[in-house]
């Protein structure tokens, strides 16, 4: 008799995007003539940057040809993209990243999750509610945690996100191992300071922790005050790990390229508590389950930092930034208190009922499809998510439709 992972069965039994998919798909059945706008689901809209595009051309040929052909390559990477990554991403902020302490792969959902097989199966979680569901699930499926009561697992430490707090958590009152940290956030929108994120670093030095810091959002941020990466902080390298995608800064959603940082001054303990280094586990797992982005893909990626790239990829982020500020804006005259929009592209609102039936509420009355927050996390009820990835007139259509539903609220 094959036995199964007794910890999938853990899992709350629906997951929070085909939930949507499921009501939408019933709505668009029964409402065949009214299309609908989607802002939920956090995807891009737009093309890729014609630098990448050519570069993907290009390599596509080499591929074409015996004396340009390539096969397997080194599974952290290209020399040529991890090279890019370190100057223009790191060196350029003054942040101390090797091109060696880079790990190119398909995503940085993938990594998110993946990463904490290299950890025992006993440690001490600490994750942000509202969350992204990966933390939670891949740690759930891993066996670290107690069952699901009352919309929490048992045996992890929620650090809650509040409109009291400004949505950022607050250091625990209780020792943790593993700490996971999204900024800009996703699904709220919000952005940590530098003062905040030092807190952060000094309480994983003193607890021997880890910070694993999702910085997928980064190119999103304007403001020259908020830290692009957990890097910027002195003493961050002993501490943390930072992952990254190309998904959003350049359209890479389908393309699939991304990065993890892991320095080699990063260590971990065994039970007898001698120090390893958590950049050669890494690199193991790496090299044990993964062969590879593709050569054409790399290309495609660093194509984003030439200096048409550069120009590119500002103008797509600008242009989804376009679409947030109108969402804030319009969201914020309806009277609704939101964050977000400004250093990311979201914007979270603060619906003051329940996410799900807010949800319902604009897919009947505005044919438009939100995120609840609820499906985020306990502190997510009350909440909605509103993406800005769409196209302008889209985006502006949508808002006629939401202040028309709302508008005797």
């Amino acid at each position: 008799m094959i036995r199964i992972n007794e910890n999938f069965t853990k899992l709350k039994a629906s997951y929070l995007f085909s939930d949507i998919a499921k009501r939408v798909t019933a709505y668009t059945a029964a409402h065949p003539d009214k299309p609908l706008i989607r802002l939920g689901i956090g995807d891009v809209t737009e093309p890729l940057p014609p630098a990448c595009v050519a570069a993907l051309h290009a390599a596509t040929d080499e591929m074409a040809s015996r004396d340009t052909f390539k096969g397997y390559g080194p599974e952290q990477g290209y020399p040529f993209l991890r090279e890019a990554i370190a100057a223009h991403d790191y060196a350029a902020r003054g942040c101390p990243i090797e091109p060696n302490e880079i790990f190119v792969s398909d995503g940085a959902k993938c990594d998110s999750g993946n990463i904490q097989e290299i950890f025992g199966p006993d440690i001490r979680l600490a994750i942000p509610d509202p969350v992204y569901p990966v933390y939670v699930d891949t740690n759930v499926m891993a066996g670290r945690t107690g069952p699901n009561i009352d919309d929490r697992y048992q045996g992890i430490t929620y650090l809650e996100c509040t409109p009291a707090n400004g949505y950022v958590p607050a250091i625990p009152s209780t020792p943790a191992d593993l700490i996971y940290l999204c900024f800009p956030n996703n699904p709220t929108g919000a952005v940590a300071t530098r003062e905040q994120l030092a807190a952060w670093v000094t309480y994983a030095r003193e607890h021997r922790a880890i910070i694993l810091y999702d910085s997928a959002y980064e190119a999103f941020i304007r403001d020259p005050q908020i830290p692009r990466s957990i890097y910027e902080i002195p003493g961050a390298r002993e501490v943390a790990i930072e992952f990254r995608s190309f998904s959003k800064i350049a359209g890479f959603t389908g393309t699939r390229c991304a990065y993890t940082v892991v320095p080699k001054s990063l260590q971990a303990y065994d039970s007898s508590g001698a120090p390893h280094s958590v950049h050669a586990l890494w690199n193991r797992r790496h090299t044990t389950k993964f062969n590879g982005v593709a050569y054409p893909i790399q290309r495609a990626a660093a194509a984003i930092y030439s200096e048409e790239g550069q120009a590119q990829t500002r103008a797509l982020t600008d242009f989804y930034l376009g679409n947030a500020k109108l969402i804030r804006e319009a969201i914020t005259a309806l009277g609704l208190p939101c964050i977000g929009g400004d250093n990311a592209p979201y914007i979270w609102i603060n619906t003051g009922t329940d996410s799900w039936a807010f949800f319902d509420k604009l897919l009947n009355e505005a044919q438009v499809v939100c995120t609840p927050g609820a499906g985020f996390g306990k502190c997510g009820e009350g909440h909605v998510r509103i993406s800005a990835f769409n196209s302008r007139a889209n985006v502006e259509t949508a808002l006629t439709r939401i202040a028309a539903a709302l508008k005797n609220r």
